[in-house]
């Protein structure tokens, strides 16, 4: 019995969270995932694209429980719309968005495997078939026969990364051309790649961890062959438009270079990174000892929403800590969404900043609170739940593109706010909340429900829901789950038509400001913005788009002219033919 409890007590407890563009991943103390929110391309692994309003849990290897059992995963990391997962075996797995509709289709390869998106988990293979990138160690591995294990898993954007059991670190999906970097042309471009890549620059060292955005990646790696603790340093690289690498400008880099704020000198010592689209935030203490434990958030690159907190809209190029944090705090936990920040402190204190006072919000009319508008400094979220405004006993923060998740109370509890639509903040409703509220957890799932012999509330339960109750409610259900697939096939349908003529999937900042505010909307005024707002990169897309679907056009046309012709003729000739064959 003591057994028991104690594994129940182990599948309500949360020990890790991920968030995507509008997706959240949990992973509990007995090795499971629950995914809730926008379904859209498989990203929840459930089977199908069906949005999720509570958690729900993934099965990977399908009805087979026996298997399932088993398998116990340790680690999980979300992307914009897909999803990693790793076991305590070593193995990988991945599920999501996987291809890229633009002209001909070809796949980003984010979820490690080559071909199309999974609605469910699957294994990747790769890293069997390179080996590592440790060299030193690579031949007695492969000669041995051992695989290669993952140790833990990141994504961002449309990129994943891995590290391994020797700490080597591994990338693919849609990433900085690293092997570009060999050749003699420099210039900054992405690659896309199924396989994972092995990153050789940290050979001899140990990369302890890694976070990456849209097109950047940072890591930190220890200074000496083996991770002693308190000697990290902190490399970054891939896209710099904005100076989110860190490095005091804005070019790109191929390789990863050292950011000098904190390498082998610094008197600052890193212990949490964390990537936005385009910025970057670093948490890290005095290396010397002080009489307090405390810490600072340092943040860079793109800062037009308030994202970095430094009290401006302007970019930074160079880490700045932001100051509107209170002093002799300690931060446990950081992470960015697509335009905020969130940090949690040590006491369970928990401050945003970024787009729409902190939430993430896309600018909407509909936006009333009282000094609605980004915020360019810290502000405090307060746990209404408790007397002290703190979450009890925090352990971390996930952002997604606009909406916040944090773990506390040992793990037992969820909180979330901002975006609400399709479900990702797990509450069961589909309305933004601009304050946290609780998630449902624990799942109301066969999962979490007590034995009989433990249990008079299970009794009281089927007590309070009669026979009545309980048809309507499947009825309900049945009605809910009709309308998610309708608007699942909607999404699918807009978002394959915008990946066409944009390359990307269709995401909600990209509906114009006019149909969200009016209802109305003008295609020409609407076409010009964009076209306006687009970069060259942007352009030569959009220009490559419609050549080739004017060009599609006029050779059906053509075509179609041609059968028009022929048919003609033959209307004109057989008649004459049959004649002169009467005669």
């Amino acid at each position: 019995m003591e057994n028991a409890v104690e594994t129940r007590n182990l599948s309500r407890k949360v020990i890790s969270i991920a968030a995507g563009e509008a997706h959240t991943l949990a992973l509990t103390g007995d090795g499971r995932v629950y995914s809730w929110g926008r379904g859209t391309f498989g990203r929840l692994g459930t089977g199908s694209e069906a949005d999720q309003l509570f958690p729900t849990r993934v099965k990977f290897f399908g009805s087979d429980d026996e298997k399932e059992e088993k398998l116990k995963i340790v680690g999980i990391a979300a992307g914009a719309y897909h999803s990693l997962a790793i076991a305590d075996d070593g193995s990988v797995w991945g599920w999501g968005y996987n291809i890229q509709v633009f002209l001909d289709p070809y796949t980003d390869g984010q979820i490690g495997v080559n071909g199309e998106n999974s609605l469910v988990p699957c294994t990747l293979e790769g890293f069997l078939e390179l080996g590592s990138p440790d060299t030193s160690m690579q031949g007695k591995e492969l000669k041995s026969g051992k695989a290669v294990k993952i140790s833990s898993v990141k994504a961002g954007g449309m990129m994943s990364l891995a590290i391994d059991n020797l700490r080597g670190l591994w990338m693919w999906g849609n990433c900085p051309n690293y092997e570009q970097s060999k050749s003699s042309e420099e210039k900054f471009s992405l690659v896309s790649s199924s396989s994972p890549i092995p990153i050789w620059n940290f050979h001899g060292h140990t990369v302890v961890k890694v976070a990456c955005g849209n097109e950047h990646v940072v890591a930190l790696v220890s200074a000496e062959e083996t991770y002693k603790g308190g000697d990290l340093i902190c490399y970054s690289w891939g896209g710099n438009n904005y100076g989110q690498l860190g490095l005091g400008d804005n070019e790109s880099r191929l390789q990863p270079e050292v950011i000098e704020t904190f390498n082998s000198q610094s008197p600052w010592e890193v212990y949490e990174i964390a990537c936005g689209a385009s910025h970057t935030a670093i948490l890290a203490k005095k290396k010397r000892p002080s009489d307090t434990l405390e810490s600072f958030c340092w943040t860079f690159g793109l800062g037009d929403r308030g994202q970095l907190g430094h009290g401006t809209t302007k970019n930074f190029s160079s880490p700045e800590p932001v100051k509107g944090l209170p002093q002799s705090i300690f931060l446990i936990s950081v992470d960015c969404g697509l335009f905020h920040t969130s940090v949690v402190s040590s006491a369970g204190e928990v401050w945003s900043w970024g787009m729409e006072k902190g939430l993430g919000l896309c600018p909407d009319a509909t936006f009333t609170r009282d000094g609605a508008g980004d915020a360019i400094s810290p502000l405090l979220f307060p746990c209404t739940d408790t007397h002290d405004s703190k979450f009890p006993s925090t352990l971390e923060v996930a952002c997604g593109a606009a909406h916040t998740v944090l773990v506390a109370d040992g793990g037992l509890k969820l909180w979330s706010w901002g975006r609400g639509r399709s479900g990702v903040l797990g509450n069961g409703k589909t309305v933004d909340c601009y304050a946290p509220t609780l998630v449902s957890w624990p799942p109301l799932s066969d999962d979490f429900r007590d034995d009989e012999s433990e249990g008079v509330q299970k009794k009281k339960t089927e007590e309070d829901n009669p026979k009545e109750m309980d048809k309507r409610l499947s009825m309900a259900m049945e009605e809910m789950k009709l309308l998610e697939s309708k608007l699942s096939i909607t999404e699918k349908y807009a978002s394959i038509l915008h990946g066409s003529i944009y390359g990307r999937p269709f995401q909600e900042h990209d509906i114009p400001s006019s149909l969200k505010n009016s209802g109305s909307f003008d295609i020409a005024k609407e076409w010009e913005n964009m076209l306006e707002s687009s970069d060259s990169r942007k352009l030569v897309r959009l220009e490559m788009f419609h050549r080739n679907m004017l060009r599609a056009v006029k050779d059906k046309l053509m075509k179609r002219r041609i059968e028009e012709m022929i048919r003609e003729s033959l209307n004109q000739v057989l008649p004459e033919l049959l004649n002169k064959r009467s005669e």
